[in-house]
């Protein structure tokens, strides 16, 4: 697809869009709803698509959403986004800032768009009315999907295992981008490993209670834990080459509710990245037999439990992909505009709807790009210190704070001319230009 004789049109469409678009992202803002929570989202988003014009499907992995539009013959090209937020009380001040609270299982959770999904989803819906009104201009299949779930890294894998591909069809391209305060304007690409893989694992460790100051004739879970804690150091140290980067951190330790009791257990949750799976599977595979055998060794009455509560592979992004969209990028938005997106120790579920085999699907891998969306507005980002991208994001509010807001319109409009150029990179152009 030629882009430059489209520029002019695509900016005037957005345009046109943008002010709906605006309104759609501050509603997304103000009313948010955790993983697999996201009802009222995905109703609303699924509206918006089908007044566009796309044919839309809903409850696909529970909450999710495919809106498709066939628009001829050509490739079939797949704008993921993800919808969820995150159990933060927000503190950004704005005039549409969050006050819902969560009450499920009697509880009485702050909720917040910490994240920027609300963004993405935002911006899917804008590129996707965008690219309806230039259909005269392309050809193909898009595929846009509203995700859930993807901050416990469930959406991606249930939507899958409910049928993505077999009721919807595979696509050829698989196109993704996440917001972090780079500045508003720019866009970080990079080709190969680009985000970590992740497990989360929860373990409770028994020990056979007593008194405080009779310790023989218990078992002290407290001493396991800590034992297991100090141990599990040494993966990384003794167990992992240099060359690979790995981090194992024990997040929550918990034991005992008074100085002369010893506990009849021990809790604990441990997290790991990594950028290489092979490796990531070897170090919680060395995370069981440490625990285990620690357990063991002090007399644990019985075999400690694990889980692994949620887990992702690491973020491969494609070399052709990012080859071919890049040079389309730096003709569209300015070579200056560009930025080498770091290796992000944070993780993604992205990465299972193009994997074959950790996705669960029929057939060989499916090529995916995924990118960042700079989200600082300008007059900060010159005050902030730091000569490189990634020097100056140490001085700012990341995603997940609760003073995280990428939501400016500089940053809104990119997301929205990202995905429509990104797809325009593939769709078969019928603009028959010279």
């Amino acid at each position: 697809m030629k882009i430059a004789h489209l520029k002019l049109n695509i900016k005037t469409e957005v345009d046109q869009i943008f002010s709906k678009t605006q309104d759609l992202y501050e509603h997304l803002h103000e009313h948010p709803e955790l993983s697999f929570d996201e009802f009222n989202t995905s109703e609303r988003l699924a509206k918006e698509l089908k007044n566009i014009g796309y044919k839309v499907t809903t409850k696909i992995g529970k909450t999710g959403i495919v809106a498709i539009l066939e628009n001829g013959e050509g490739p079939t090209v797949m704008l993921r986004a993800d919808m969820d937020a995150l159990p933060i009380k927000e503190k950004t001040g704005l005039d549409y800032a969050s006050h819902k609270v969560c009450h499920k299982n009697g509880g009485n959770t702050p909720i917040m768009h910490a994240c920027g999904h609300d963004l993405h989803s935002s911006s899917l819906v804008g590129a996707a009315e965008v690219l309806y009104n230039l259909k005269d201009s392309w050809s193909g299949k898009l595929m846009l999907i509203c995700q859930p779930a993807e901050e416990i890294f469930g959406g991606s894998k249930a939507m899958l295992k409910d049928g993505l591909y077999e009721r919807f069809g595979r696509p050829d391209i698989i196109l993704g981008q996440h917001n972090m305060p780079a500045l508003a304007g720019t866009i970080g690409l990079r080709s190969g490993v680009s985000m970590a893989a992740c497990s989360n694992i929860s373990v409770t460790i028994h020990g056979a209670g007593g008194h405080g100051s009779m310790p023989e004739n218990t078992v002290d879970p407290v001493i396991i834990a800590a034992h297991v804690v100090t141990r599990l150091q040494t993966i990384v140290s003794r167990e992992v080459p240099s060359y690979e980067t790995v981090v194992v951190t024990v997040g929550k330790l918990q034991a005992g509710t008074q100085a002369n009791i010893i506990p009849h257990h021990a809790e604990l949750e441990i997290n790991v990245r990594s950028f290489n799976d092979d490796i990531h599977k070897q170090v919680v595979d060395a995370i069981y037999r440490i625990i285990n055998a620690e357990c063991e060794a002090s007399r644990s009455p019985k075999p400690p439990e694990i889980e692994i509560m949620n887990e992702t592979i690491s973020l491969n992004n494609d070399e052709t992909l990012f080859n071919e969209v890049r040079q389309v990028y730096a003709e569209y938005f300015g070579e200056d505009n560009l930025y080498e997106m770091p290796k992000l120790s944070g993780s993604e579920d992205f990465p299972y709807l193009g994997n074959a085999k950790e996705g669960g699907f029929e057939g060989p891998d499916i090529p995916s790009l995924y990118w960042l969306i700079g989200s600082t507005p300008k007059e900060r980002w010159e005050a902030t210190e730091g000569e490189t991208v990634t020097e100056k994001m140490r001085n700012l509010e990341m995603p997940h704070s609760p003073h995280y807001f990428p939501g400016n319109p500089v940053t809104l409009r990119t997301g929205i001319e990202a995905l429509v150029v990104g797809a325009l990179t593939y769709l078969k152009d019928d603009t028959n230009a010279d």
